[in-house]
C-alpha cells in the first residue's frame, strides 16, 4: 500500500487508539507514548506486510503491550508500595470490545477536550492537540513551528505533566463546562489554521500541511456535533479563506494580494461549501465569531473581482465583530474596509486612532495598512516610509519581500526644493 496512505490511516486512527487507551487505563502521558510508539511501528510494518483488517484493533494492542512494559518500569523506578498499589496493568482489566465505534467519536472529542484544558498554556494546548489528536511526531510539530525538536519535545512534556498534576479526568466536560472548553478547542483549530495560512515566521507564506490538518480536525468536530452554530463557522471559515491560497502565492513564492489574485483559481468546491455551511448556522441563533467572519470571507469568496466587492456588507460585518470584542486586529480590518467604501481618508483617521494601542506596537499590520492607504490618497513619500517600517517589523521572508518590493516601486523621493 502506499505511504501516503498509510499515513491516511494512522493520523486517522491515533486519536481513536489513544483515547480508548486513556478512557480504560488512564495515564494519559504513558498512554500517548505508548500510542506513537504503536504508530511507528505501524508505519515501519503495513507498507512491507499490508494493513492488517482490523487496523485500529492491531494498534490498540501493540499500544497496550507497550503501555504494559512502560508502567512496568515505572513501577520498578518507583519502588514503593503505595505507589504500584496504584498501577493497574492492562491485563488485569477485561477489556471492552476493540472496536466500539460510538466510543471513537465521543473518545475523540474528550480528547480534544483534555488537550486543549484551561490549566493548560496555549502553547501546550497546540502542541498536544497536534500530536495527540492530529497524529503528528514531535518533529513534525516542531517544524511546523519552527522550533528545535527538543524544546517541543518539553513542551508536550509539561503539557502531560500538567495534565498528570493536575488530576484532570478523561471524562466530557460537565454542561457548566462544555462552552467554555469548547471555545478553547476552536481557538487552538482557528490558531493552528492561521499559523497555517499566514505563517509568522520563516520562508514562505503557507503551511498547506498546518491548514490542512486544522481543517481536517475541524471537520471531525463538525462531525461530532453538527448543530453547534460556532462550529459550523469555524469550518466554514477555514474552507473559504483556503479557497484562495492557489492564487495567493505567485510563482516565485512572492505574495499575491488579494486584489490582485487571479480569482478563476480559487477553489470553487471550497467556496461552495463554505458558502452553504454559513448559510445554514447564522439562523440558527446566536451569532459568534466565527460566524461573523465566515459570512465576511463569504463576502470576498462571492465577488466576481475585487471591484466587485461588497465593501459596504464587509463593513457592517466588522463593525459586529467589534460589539463582540476588544480586538485590536479587528479595529484595523474594520479601518482597511472603512477606507474600501467610504475612502481612504475616513480609513486613515481610523488607523491613526490605532498607533496607540501598545497591542499593535511592533506588528506589521498597521504600518502596511497604513501604507496602502497612503499610497491611495497619492503621499508617495509617506506611504514609501510605512511599506518600509511594516517591512522591518515582519519576520516572514516572503512578506518582507513584498512590502520592501511595494516601497521600491514609489521610488526615491523628489530632491528638496
Amino acid at each position: 500500500m502506499p505511504e501516503t496512505r498509510v499515513e491516511d490511516l494512522l493520523r486517522e486512527f491515533a486519536p481513536r487508539v489513544l483515547g480508548a487507551l486513556v478512557r480504560r487505563y488512564g495515564h494519559f502521558d504513558t498512554a500517548e507514548d505508548a500510542v506513537q510508539e504503536a504508530l511507528i511501528a505501524a508505519a515501519e510494518a503495513w507498507p512491507r506486510d499490508g494493513v492488517p483488517e482490523n487496523p485500529r484493533g492491531w494498534l490498540i494492542t501493540v499500544a497496550s503491550r507497550r503501555l504494559t512494559d512502560l508502567l512496568r518500569r515505572e513501577q520498578a523506578r518507583m519502588r514503593r508500595e503505595d505507589t504500584v498499589a496504584r498501577w493497574v496493568l492492562p491485563e488485569q482489566w477485561r477489556a471492552p470490545a476493540a472496536d466500539r465505534p460510538p466510543a471513537d467519536e465521543d473518545d475523540t472529542l474528550i480528547l480534544l477536550f483534555l488537550c486543549c484544558h484551561p490549566a493548560l498554556s496555549p502553547a501546550s494546548q497546540i502542541a498536544l492537540t497536534l500530536r495527540a489528536v492530529g497524529g503528528l511526531t514531535t518533529a513534525e510539530v516542531a517544524r511546523a513551528f519552527l522550533v528545535p525538536e527538543a524544546t517541543m519535545t518539553r513542551r508536550i512534556s509539561r503539557g502531560k505533566q500538567r495534565i498528570r498534576e493536575s488530576g484532570l479526568r478523561f471524562a466530557p466536560p460537565t454542561d457548566e463546562e462544555r462552552a467554555d472548553r469548547l471555545a478553547a478547542v476552536l481557538h487552538v483549530l482557528y490558531l493552528v489554521f492561521t499559523e497555517g495560512y499566514a505563517r509568522t515566521t520563516g520562508p514562505g507564506l503557507l503551511r498547506a500541511d498546518l491548514t490542512a490538518e486544522a481543517i481536517r480536525l475541524t471537520r471531525l468536530v463538525h462531525r461530532l456535533l453538527p448543530e453547534d452554530p460556532e462550529v459550523t463557522g469555524l469550518l466554514a471559515l477555514m474552507l473559504l479563506t483556503d479557497a484562495r491560497a492557489p492564487a495567493r502565492i505567485g510563482p516565485h513564492g512572492e505574495l499575491v494580494p488579494m486584489a490582485e489574485q487571479d480569482r478563476s483559481r480559487w477553489r470553487a468546491d471550497q467556496i461552495a461549501e463554505g458558502t452553504e455551511l454559513i448559510t445554514r448556522a447564522l439562523p440558527r441563533g446566536a451569532v459568534g465569531a466565527y460566524q461573523v467572519q465566515a459570512a465576511i470571507a463569504a463576502v470576498h469568496d462571492e465577488a466576481a473581482g475585487a471591484q466587485d466587492t461588497d465593501w459596504a456588507q464587509i463593513t457592517a460585518l466588522y463593525e459586529v465583530l467589534l460589539g463582540m470584542s476588544d480586538n485590536p486586529v479587528v479595529a484595523l480590518n474594520h479601518a482597511v474596509a472603512v477606507a474600501m467604501s467610504r475612502g481612504p481618508s475616513d480609513g486613515l483617521t481610523r488607523l491613526a486612532e490605532l498607533a496607540g494601542d501598545a497591542r499593535l506596537a511592533g506588528d506589521p499590520r498597521l504600518p502596511a495598512a497604513r501604507a496602502h492607504l497612503l499610497e491611495m490618497v497619492g503621499e508617495r513619500v509617506a506611504a514609501r516610509e510605512a511599506y518600509r517600517t511594516a517591512a522591518a517589523r515582519s519576520t516572514n521572508l516572503a512578506q518582507q519581500r513584498y512590502l520592501y518590493a511595494r516601497a521600491e516601486r514609489l521610488g526615491d523621493p523628489p530632491p528638496a526644493g
